[in-house]
């Protein structure tokens, strides 16, 4: 009678494991394996290539996926807040004794590894965001604003001193649509609205000059590229003469003259996006596209049918990290944002940032398997 249990449970527990959903991850990050071997392959002498070090980081996040869907996310929201702190003093290390790449210091060497903690830091957050309006009273300003606004603000200062400004903008980009989840009154929103207006220029001045002189050209290059075509507005014109060169269908895998003859810098990076689009089409980039917006509507349907206030915010954390990757990523490849350093989730090439979308969405998967009650 035991073991006929057990079956029964091992195999319920199976079926809570949404293979449509593990589907969409698994050709997304296909498709962005594919892309960067397509662009770093040619030519290439190291004896550990590009595409096989992003293929080791998805082993390395599939089995940090595994954790994060196994283990009941309550149990994680328990140590949020140490957590963290952990990931605080990881991001003053950096600022100590990091290592600096083209003028930010972001990473802490791990060996041959490279850690970046301005990634790893969008979990803690997010399970300490989830847990603590979870377990408060969501009334009057002091609970509701104030107290989780001072518990985000230190990451978000110590990330942009690195300074890493679009890592600092998906870091908000979590704190802002957790507190409209949870829900602001009217006057309560416009006061916000109307204050930062008022303060816009002095946060703005603040921000700017901590970006170093290549990050302020990005900007600026974004309000009229074809002032400098050869410097900093090339990137982006480049990124978009690969986008419209792919057409309709596309020049196929290895075809893109952008992307194949370097004219695009960081193709396997921030514009792998421009890559596939050179390559796979209008079409292609449809069907991409469509995979982003059905795991992101998949993560809205597990969050407004949680179990409980910690598990909804939790998946809306992480559909918000996700959808602002995204929107931002392909806004400002095809030139309809300023470049500020945002990778295309599970596509770009970063070993920090695949473990932590494939630890979000583990907890994701977490949330809605729990909702059923079967584990």
């Amino acid at each position: 009678m035991m073991p006929l249990m057990n079956d029964n449970v091992n195999r319920r527990g199976l079926d809570t494991f949404d293979w449509c959903f593990l589907g969409i991850i698994a050709a997304i990050v296909s498709i962005g394996i594919l892309s960067i071997y397509s662009v770093t392959n040619s030519g290439s002498s190291t004896k550990f290539p590009i595409y096989l070090k992003q293929t080791t980081w998805m082993v390395v996040g599939t089995l940090a996926f595994l954790v994060a869907a196994g283990i009941d996310y309550h149990k994680f929201a328990r140590f949020s807040y140490l957590l963290y702190g952990v990931g605080l003093i990881l991001l003053i290390i950096v600022l100590i004794s990091g290592k600096t790449s083209r003028g930010s210091q972001r990473w802490i060497p791990l060996g041959p590894f490279m850690v970046q903690p301005s990634e790893f830091i969008k979990i803690p957050l997010m399970l300490t965001l989830a847990s603590y309006y979870g377990a408060t009273s969501r009334e009057g300003w002091l609970r509701r604003l104030i107290i989780p606004g001072l518990i985000v603000l230190p990451g978000f200062l110590l990330i942009l001193k690195q300074p890493d400004l679009g890592s600092s903008l998906g870091f908000l980009s979590i704190f802002l649509v957790i507190l409209l989840t949870v829900g602001m009154k009217s006057k309560a929103f416009g006061f916000i609205v109307l204050a930062a207006l008022m303060l816009f220029p002095f946060v703005w001045g603040g921000v700017w000059g901590s970006l170093h002189g290549y990050q302020q050209d990005r900007i600026l290059s974004f309000v009229d590229p074809s002032s400098d075509p050869g410097g900093r507005g090339y990137q982006g014109l480049q990124s978009r003469i690969a986008i419209g060169s792919g057409q309709l269908l596309g020049k196929g895998l290895y075809g893109g003259t952008q992307t194949q003859f370097k004219f695009l810098p960081e193709g396997h990076t921030d514009f792998v996006f421009a890559v596939f689009a050179e390559e796979w089409g209008f079409l292609g980039s449809l069907v991409l596209l469509s995979l982003y917006v059905i795991l992101v509507l998949m993560g809205l349907e597990i969050a407004f049918n949680a179990k409980d206030i910690t598990g909804s915010l939790l998946a809306i954390g992480v559909v918000a990290m996700l959808g602002f990757g995204v929107i931002v990523n392909i806004a400002m490849t095809s030139g309809l944002a300023p470049i500020v350093g945002i990778p295309l989730p599970l596509m770009s090439y970063g070993g920090s940032a695949m473990v932590v979308n494939l630890t979000a969405l583990g907890l994701l998967l977490n949330v809605k398997r729990r909702r059923l009650s079967l584990l």
